[in-house]
């Protein structure tokens, strides 16, 4: 009689086998694939899209004032950058324009564009803890530094990936090192620390209050707090952000950047 296990057993031993070896092929290329580079592009892809608008607060304290600014915001891929002020009325059409290296502010008061060295791009951005390249992100975090995951940390509920990311030798950045902590669910931003290039933390960035904007989810408020300023802080809240939709390049230009009304 015809012996069903004979050849049932030896094909379950395979299909076992095979089943293993997927899984180990599988898990391989998701290693190969995480890389600290990939991590990074995945936490900024998340937080500017291929485009987005949107409407954000920024309050600026220190130990003698507070302000609070309303702004405008467009960005098309990552060489263009719009930002119109809102309010308060004093600073209302102040605005700023980047296209790929080159940035100017506008001040309707003088009615006078003024272009921003890359020697300025330091420099805070209308008294605030945020510096200009952080609002206009003239350098890119992905493709403007090497990355080396250092550890996988718990910070608070979160178990996140945290980043070293050090400047390649020909790229024109600000800061001599920066460290990134990324959510390792689904790649949000947790916090940013900025260091100059002898070693010193100069600044961090914390991102808190995760909600879902538009068609994803994203930390909605950012404090910045610089290290050696004591009760200084800027924190921006996202109010308002759309991602991907179509934005014609009419925003991005000088004509535009003057028109107040």
């Amino acid at each position: 009689m015809f012996n069903k296990n004979f050849i049932i057993a030896p094909l379950s031993v395979f299909s076992i086998a095979l089943l293993i070896m997927l899984s180990f092929v599988r898990g391989a290329i998701s290693a190969e694939e995480l890389t600290g580079k990939e991590i990074v592009k995945r936490a900024d892809d998340l937080m500017r899209g291929n485009s987005l608008q949107g409407r954000y607060a920024m309050t600026v304290t220190t130990p003698g004032w507070t302000r609070r600014l309303e702004l405008d915001v467009w960005e098309k891929g990552r060489e263009k950058t719009f930002i119109r002020i809102l309010s308060p009325a004093k600073e209302s059409g102040i605005g700023t324009l980047r296209i790929k290296e080159s940035m100017w502010n506008y001040l309707p008061n003088v009615e006078k564009a003024i272009k921003i060295p890359p020697s300025m791009m330091l420099q805070p951005w209308m008294g605030s803890d945020f510096a200009n390249d952080d609002l206009v992100k003239e350098s890119s975090i992905v493709d403007d530094y090497d990355h080396t995951i250092l550890a996988e940390e718990d910070m608070g509920p979160n178990n996140s990936y945290k980043i070293e990311l050090i400047p390649k030798p020909e790229a024109a950045v600000t800061w001599g090192k920066i460290i990134y902590w990324v959510r390792k669910d689904d790649f949000v931003p947790l916090r940013e620390e900025y260091y100059k290039e002898n070693g010193e933390l100069i600044k961090a960035l914390e991102y808190s209050e995760i909600k879902k904007m538009n068609d994803r989810s994203i930390p909605t408020v950012w404090k910045m707090t610089p290290v050696k300023k004591e009760g200084c802080r800027t924190v921006i809240e996202v109010a308002d952000v759309k991602y991907n939709l179509p934005i014609g390049d009419p925003i991005f230009t000088m004509e535009n950047l003057k028109n107040t009304r």
